[in-house]
């Protein structure tokens, strides 16, 4: 079905009014597969691309796709897709900012609770019928505890927003910013030792790029206040799973919140699986219905934007256009 001259690619299905709101102008292909074999051979003679988090962008894929005009992520992380390479071909990149901002940031108070409370263990426990023994525990609570948000973006100001509602005190950390913007976005500016010292939940909400992969490591773990909580709900190559488990198996840390893993799924080995202080979601933190329908609905305006010749609003590479 389309209602245009032009072929879009979907790497993955996407909310129904976007999928609606795309076939009305342009013909739509989904790749049947996600390596690079596959997402050329669907993309092959499509206009425009929009990519989940299956499929990685590269140089080499763009070299096969000739009629490509316009690449639009379904979110905000561009980790798989290789924007240098798409810059110089003069390719605008777009994302959907703003879009899942709320739902990601609950999601990481979701994980704080559950972990802190231990939510999951003592749900099994009544069920066995430990009632009486669970209630003689002592669990952790939000108000008046310390909160480290790692990357001070729209999610993480929105976290220390809500941090405040919960009667928390917000420490950030992000090096792309001022330390005025940073305290302009709700949290005290820290560097990230001060942060990890301090904070007795550290939330993730950083990019993935070359500086950021692993940035809590054995050596970033262990700066960690003891007895404290990790959450991630950006990417999971940031953390090094390796490192946080032995903390957490250790007593280290109390446990861990996680939504995100690297990769994924992971694998059946992965030591956080066999741990009861870890609770993991499947990269869910975004999967909400109004959160899903603005991702699709505002990757597939960028899209018909450039497609109809326009800049697109939330292009991340505007240098094309300044040649």
């Amino acid at each position: 079905m389309t209602g245009g001259p032009f072929t879009v690619c979907l790497t993955e299905p996407i909310h129904p009014d976007g999928e609606a709101l795309l076939a009305r102008a342009a013909a739509v292909r989904y790749a049947t597969g996600h390596d690079e074999a596959a997402l050329a051979a669907a993309l092959g003679e499509a206009d425009a691309l929009i990519v989940r988090v299956k499929g990685r962008v590269t140089e080499s894929l763009l070299a096969r796709c000739p009629r490509l005009k316009v690449i639009a992520r379904h979110g905000v992380g561009v980790d798989n897709v290789d924007v240098a390479a798409a810059t110089r071909r003069r390719i605008p990149v777009c994302v959907t900012l703003g879009a899942n901002t709320e739902a990601v940031a609950e999601h990481a108070f979701l994980l704080m609770l559950a972990v802190g409370k231990r939510l999951v263990a003592v749900n099994a426990g009544v069920r066995r019928g430990a009632w009486d023994a669970l209630r003689r525990d002592l669990y952790a609570g939000l108000c008046g505890r310390t909160l480290g948000i790692v990357g001070m973006g729209r999610v993480g100001a929105r976290v220390a927003a809500l941090a405040g509602a919960f009667g928390m005190r917000p420490l950030g950390y992000d090096p792309a910013l001022p330390a005025e913007e940073i305290r302009r976005r709700g949290a005290a500016p820290v560097d990230l030792a001060s942060l990890l010292r301090e904070a007795d939940i550290v939330s993730l909400h950083a990019p993935l790029t070359p500086e950021t992969q692993h940035l809590l490591n054995g050596e970033t773990i262990g700066m960690m206040k003891p007895g404290a909580i990790l959450v991630n709900t950006s990417r999971g190559a940031l953390v090094d799973d390796a490192a946080l488990s032995e903390a957490i198996r250790s007593g280290r840390l109390a446990g861990a919140g996680i939504d995100v893993m690297e990769p994924e799924p992971p694998h059946p080995d992965n030591p956080l699986l066999a741990l009861e202080q870890v609770l993991i979601t499947p990269h869910i933190a975004a999967h909400t219905e109004d959160s899903m329908r603005r991702m699709a609905v505002t990757a597939v305006e960028q899209v018909l934007m450039a497609l109809e010749g326009k800049r697109p609003t939330m292009a991340i590479n505007p240098e094309i256009w300044e040649r």
